[in-house]
């Protein structure tokens, strides 16, 4: 687990070495500290000239890696037990690894997450059994853990809605004068591209702008709104349209976990400080389909996937790891090692959850209940009583 800090941010006029990269190469200007090939980056600029940098432990940078791991080997289990037909359904954050540790690592305790239906990455790193997520997709219950306790708020499938959710409670956390100071309470929205088109996302936009909210808006470009890709959505990156609701904007590679913590630390840091919102848009891929009832290969082509597959935000990190010496093969081995033990015996406890009984979706409807709810319950029941002892 990573527990560095990237260190106070400061305004420089001196080009950072990913901007001329991008530059030369044509690529999009992002934020970056660890290139694909492993090459560790000192520092880096944002478009309005904040340096960006971590300093972290090796044991730190371990822990990193671990994450990226272990987080990945979780969803492919989660992904096999749908094929199974022991999951309804699931959303794989294959290739999403790095911008939701990064990110995650980089909420301090008191910090507030709603996410959507893919943040697994930062549900682990909020503390949380990732059996809770598998529980709602296997139908079983509606998502376990308790938002208040782990600061991370219940999966959200309405796309864009949990970005209302993130403004309003981040109005409160305002209001209730939680802000203006290190120890101060901050916000993140997740979200992804396609969800930059919805109504809830703009209308989230200008509350958190007009009323200065402590948020942080994270969007996860992973090029494709299911079928539809990024050019059907926008004409411009997606971070500059945070300038036309009135704050900042940034574009960080997703793929590095790096500068994903970094960037990700400082927007959460100027919004306790009571600095207003800011938008997050780390430049990332989704590797896999968009979720398990979806075919990729319908709508993009093979090579643009191995385009990708050579900017893998775990093969990255081991580069680097292997290059600084700060890891050897049995370090790795062992990482692989404990993400296979942990992933079997997730897949375990999916196999042992008990089937609700369906009377039991009244059971959580109201808090104290109601006689509207009591009357529907005893129609369901009569209505499954009568299938007893007949064939059907």
């Amino acid at each position: 687990m990573a527990k560095g800090d990237p260190g106070a941010a400061t305004r420089s006029k001196r080009a950072a070495p990913r901007t001329r990269r991008a530059a030369a190469t044509g690529e999009p200007e992002l934020v970056q500290l660890l290139t694909p090939e492993g090459e560790r980056i000192e520092s880096a600029l944002g478009p309005d000239g904040t340096e960006y940098r971590v300093d972290f432990t090796d044991e730190e940078y371990c822990g990193l890696y671990r994450d990226l791991v272990l987080v990945r080997k979780l969803d492919a289990e989660a992904t096999a037990l749908q094929r199974q037909g022991e999951l309804g359904l699931w959303a794989s954050l294959l290739g999403q690894e790095a911008a939701q540790v990064g990110s995650g690592r980089a909420l301090r305790t008191q910090d507030m997450a709603f996410p959507t239906y893919r943040e697994h990455g930062v549900l682990y790193c909020r503390g949380i059994d990732p059996i809770m997520p598998l529980g709602l997709f296997r139908g079983v219950d509606q998502g376990g853990w308790d938002p208040n306790e782990f600061k991370f708020n219940m999966y959200t499938i309405v796309i864009g809605a949990q970005t209302l959710h993130a403004t309003g409670y981040a109005m409160g956390v305002a209001m209730d004068g939680k802000t203006g100071g290190e120890d101060g309470e901050a916000v993140i929205a997740y979200f992804g591209d396609g969800a930059t088109s919805q109504g809830d996302v703009n209308e989230s936009f200008v509350w958190a702008s007009v009323f200065n909210a402590p948020l942080v808006f994270f969007c996860q470009n992973n090029q494709y709104a299911i079928s539809e890709p990024l050019e059907r959505q926008t004409r411009v990156p997606l971070y500059r349209r945070a300038g036309g609701f009135g704050f900042p904007g940034v574009r960080v590679d997703g793929n590095d976990v790096l500068a994903s913590y970094a960037v990700t630390r400082h927007a959460l840091d100027n919004a306790r400080n009571g600095q207003g919102p800011s938008l997050i848009e780390a430049y990332t891929y989704r590797m896999g389909a968009h979720t398990t009832s979806d075919d990729p290969t319908r709508y993009r082509i093979a090579s643009e996937v191995e385009a990708w597959q050579a900017k893998d935000p775990i093969a990255r990190m081991k580069a680097f790891l292997t290059k600084q010496k700060i890891a050897d093969e049995s370090f790795f081995t062992a990482v692989d090692e404990q993400a296979r033990t942990e992933s079997v015996h997730l897949r375990e406890r999916v196999l042992a959850m008990p089937d609700p009984q369906p009377v039991t979706m009244f059971d959580h409807v109201y808090p104290n209940g109601s006689p509207e709810l009591d009357e529907q319950r005893a129609r369901f029941t009569q209505y499954m009583e009568s299938f007893e002892g007949s064939a059907h």
